[in-house]
């Protein structure tokens, strides 16, 4: 997965995200999602702050690849960065506690921004930071998340385009609007979840991209024809907070 493809994809997922609440309307802001306690104000928030870890990441000194925590020789090898798969992996990052936080955060991001002009543009300005920070980066750029990850920025940067496009299916279902994930943001998932032989077999049923995304994140559940071909493909689907 090369960083300018990944860029491209984050540009168009997150430009479609910020005309999509440039045009809610005051009522609409205030409904409430199935990312619960959020409404939509608060959601809006926490996309923007999911997408400003990016710039906090660029500004600490580039990773190197981690090594095992435990004592090994010093000519062990150093362990793989994880992938963007595994950045969704169940663990301490998914707890009530760092969800109880994640909920906080947002609220407090969203009542110091107040108006829904001023949520539109932080998100609007904080993706075309992101974008041309990471534009300036070279190819095989490692950052470490806050979870003590160290990621190559491109699988990051592939996570943040699901947030974007998952939260934004959780928005416009808020506000009982279609939803407008983009194709490339559709395919990066497809592709990190299936591979192109597996995401080839799923077209069998027919799925739309928003359809597709709520079924990868647990939002719409799988029927039995559906749940034995993921099974037989051997797929986990994402975990999310």
């Amino acid at each position: 997965m090369q960083l300018g493809e990944v860029l491209q994809t984050f540009r168009q997922e997150s430009a479609a995200f910020s005309a999509a609440i440039g045009d809610l309307s005051v009522t609409e802001w205030d409904q409430p999602t199935r990312c619960e306690p959020w409404s939509v104000r608060e959601l809006v928030a926490h996309v923007s702050i999911a997408v400003a870890r990016v710039t906090q990441m660029l500004a600490a000194p580039p990773s190197p690849p981690t090594t095992s925590p435990v004592t090994t020789p010093a000519t062990m090898p150093a362990m793989p960065p994880v992938s963007a798969l595994g950045y969704y992996r169940p663990d301490h990052r998914f707890s009530a506690e760092a969800n109880s936080t994640r909920v906080q955060v947002a609220g407090e991001h969203a009542a110091r921004l107040q108006t829904e002009p001023a949520l539109a543009e932080d998100f609007e300005a904080t993706w075309q930071h992101v974008a041309a920070s990471c534009a300036a980066e070279p190819e095989g750029r490692l950052v470490r998340t806050r979870h003590g990850d160290v990621m190559y920025l491109s699988q990051f940067l592939a996570t943040r385009v699901i947030e974007v496009a998952v939260h934004g299916i959780d928005v416009a279902d808020a506000v009982r609007r279609p939803a407008w994930v983009t194709t490339p943001a559709h395919d990066l998932v497809r592709g990190l979840l299936f591979g192109r032989a597996g995401a080839s077999a799923l077209d069998r049923f027919g799925w739309d991209r928003a359809g597709f995304l709520r079924r990868a994140t647990g939002r719409q559940p799988l029927d039995a024809a559906e749940a034995d071909l993921v099974a037989q493909l051997g797929m986990e689907w994402l975990t999310l907070g």
